[in-house]
């Protein structure tokens, strides 16, 4: 199948638009543990302190450009104090099994880097 620059130039771009949104060392994280906690309330607080070394500020941060992004849903509780709750979107869904797959990867790539270091 031949591609044409414009093919080219598309695959680019959504190349450099999944960079943009995936770099950096939280989200992938963030996304995993709404994964994995889908069925039950997430809270921020909760979050914050599950995700190790994540700040608050940090989490806010990417916790609002991942809502941007339609990879999660924030629900706000009028309870008093107010209660903010997330949980990964649909869409969010799909990237687990990618985040996953680049898990995997990781896992072996860094065996292979520390066993070629000599003893």
């Amino acid at each position: 199948m031949e591609h044409t620059s414009t093919d080219c130039k598309e695959l680019f771009l959504s190349m450099q638009d999944f960079g943009d949104l995936w770099s950096g060392k939280w989200k992938i994280q963030i996304i995993l543990y709404l994964s994995i906690n889908k069925h039950k309330p997430v809270f921020f607080t909760q979050m914050r302190n599950d995700i190790i070394g994540i700040s608050a500020k940090m989490l806010s941060k990417e916790l609002k450009t991942m809502e941007m992004n339609q990879l999660i849903t924030r629900i706000v509780h009028a309870t008093n104090p107010v209660t903010v709750e997330y949980r990964i979107t649909a869409h969010g869904e799909t990237f687990a099994p990618v985040a996953q797959t680049m898990i995997l990867w990781s896992v072996g790539h860094r065996r292979l880097i520390l066993n070629s270091f000599p003893s």
